[in-house]
């Protein structure tokens, strides 16, 4: 393995350990392709997403979000919105334009250094991340560890010490050593932007293609990853602005607008939701990596000396804000940052377990004062705050929450997705999306379509409606409507039948559970409303 054995593990181990990765690997990216490919399909099948212009046979990495993905969508930007601005007296809103004057960018370090370092496999064809390669190879690593803890863990029940168990179990120790060797080398190669040493990493891990299976490697090239366009009709490079790559930047160079125009005091923040335009060479993996995408941002000014502080709550509280959806607590975890970005002195991702493997869902950044005092510099403006308290001006440091919509879709589709066995023998595809998310809250359904149940459902429908997005449906069995709406994720069912007529009741049915409760009309709006409400969700923060 070339230079592996200088990094403390004999080359037979290693060898022997390649092997055995290639075999997991093959086995564990099937499984995760599979189950994406379930997810695309249903996600189509069901209204949920769509490829682009799929009429003109799509176009890379843009989609469509159809009638139910639209309402999903908008449900967890109102959740993420509300928490921020709702919960926080000192935090608000802005809506920038997407169209920033081009000094934004050089300003912002993204003209020189918003780079991707990129390798070709020569056999594939195939254009990869050469980071997310190594990071992917060391997590394969540390997926040995954790299924080594569980064994432990089996083995010795209550006795078991996992702390002592990882510092002293020799497969352990062997693969926390290669994580901390490529990690170390990996670390040093990206801050010192030695690309040939990043290539040469890659060799010596025997790092291979997944589509190719060889280790044919190209040099390792950097990428500029904005969208550059024109503005006006004349063509030149003084009328040339970029598609912005971030949405912070609107946020940054309206400081002092909101500052004085809201009298905030610091600290506080500024919080953004819209689009983002990165031209993603390596675009893949669904919804997950796009070349036009939406953020959910907020940048939160602070007094210098106060990030540390600052840093671990905003770590705490976003943490807490995806917990609170009651999605499995192991498909989250956080990984600090290797070579941190050219304005951070802080960085950790908040990771999650896609069908991919965890990859990044959220990034919490402790900016220092790089963006408002270059934005100063490069625009002859000055951007401090004046601080009553302490009778000083200063620039203010920036502490960033960054979050993807669309990868948070994806998170909350992937962990609600579930093909269910039934006790009868029979299947059910249902989506266990949280109930204050649910594209449909509520579904009301008429047993058959006569006799007056259709228009004793219309009428409960359209009590329901004025406050949750519900659908009414009266074609096929009632157990064909059933799974539709358990497909679409909808919580409650609610179904008049003939003794609705007469004794002002009907029956609501839970979609996890199945099961049914008889209920008067009369509590049907504070029932469901409870069940599906915001803020419940709120409360929880």
């Amino acid at each position: 393995m070339g230079q592996a054995a200088d990094h403390g593990a004999a080359p037979h181990l290693c060898a022997r350990a390649a092997e055995g990765f290639q075999g997991d690997r093959d086995h564990t990216m099937s499984q995760q392709e599979d189950r994406l490919k379930t997810l695309i399909g249903h996600a189509k099948e069901y209204g949920f997403v769509f490829p682009s212009s799929e009429i003109y046979d799509g176009l890379s990495a843009t989609y469509d979000y159809g009638p139910y993905g639209v309402e999903l969508k908008n449900n967890i930007r109102r959740y993420w919105w509300e928490a921020m601005t709702k919960l926080h007296e000192n935090i608000v809103g802005i809506d920038a334009a997407i169209f920033m004057h081009p000094t934004t960018w050089k300003a912002s370090g993204h003209v020189d250094a918003f780079n991707d370092p990129l390798i070709d496999n020569k056999d594939s064809k195939k254009r990869y991340r050469a980071d997310v390669l190594l990071e992917e190879h060391m997590a394969k690593y540390a997926d040995k560890i954790e299924k080594e803890v569980e064994k432990g863990r089996k083995k010795f029940g209550e006795a078991f010490d996992e702390a002592q168990f990882r510092a002293t179990n020799p497969n352990v120790k062997r693969s926390q050593e290669r994580i901390d060797a490529v990690e170390g080398r990996m670390k040093a190669a990206l801050e010192a932007n030695d690309l040939a040493a990043v290539r040469q990493l890659i060799i010596d891990e025997e790092i291979k293609c997944p589509i190719s299976g060889t280790g044919n490697w190209t040099d390792v090239r950097q990428f500029n990853l904005m969208f550059a366009t024109e503005l006006g009709s004349v063509s030149g490079e003084s009328s040339t602005i970029y598609l912005r790559p971030e949405t912070a930047q609107g946020i940054f160079v309206n400081f002092l607008n909101v500052q004085k125009s809201a009298r905030m005091k610091i600290p506080f923040g500024i919080a953004q939701t819209g689009k983002a335009f990165r031209n993603e060479i390596v675009a893949r993996q669904f919804i997950f990596r796009m070349r036009e995408f939406e953020q959910m941002e907020m940048q939160f000014f602070i007094k210098p000396g106060t990030q540390q502080e600052w840093y671990e709550h905003w770590k705490a509280k976003r943490m807490a804000w995806h917990r609170a959806l009651g999605l499995p607590a192991d498909h989250y975890r956080y990984h600090d940052h290797i070579k941190l970005a050219h304005y951070a002195d802080a960085a950790c991702d908040i990771e999650f377990r896609f069908p991919m493997g965890f990859k990044e869902l959220e990034g919490i950044h402790s900016r220092t004062d790089f963006d408002l005092a270059n934005h100063e510099k490069y625009s002859g403006r000055k951007l401090t705050y004046f601080d009553p308290e302490a009778n000083e001006s200063y620039v203010p440091y920036v502490l960033e929450t960054s979050i993807g919509l669309d990868r948070m879709f994806l998170a909350i589709l992937s962990a609600a997705y579930d093909e269910e066995k039934l006790e009868n023998g029979e299947e059910r595809v249902v989506l266990r999306i949280p109930a204050a998310l649910a594209p449909v809250k509520v579904a009301v359904l008429p047993l058959i379509k006569k006799d007056g149940l259709p228009e004793k459902a219309r009428a409960i429908m359209d009590r329901l409606k004025l406050d949750h997005n519900c659908q009414y449906d009266e074609k096929d069995s009632i157990g064909k409507r059933y799974r539709r709406q358990d497909a679409i994720g909808t919580p409650y069912c609610i179904t008049v039948d003939h003794d609705t007529l007469t004794d002002e009741a009907v029956t609501i049915r839970e979609r996890d559970s199945m099961r049914q409760e008889r209920v008067p009309i009369s509590e049907v709006e504070r029932i469901v409303g409870e069940k599906v409400d915001l803020r419940g969700l709120l409360k929880q923060l």
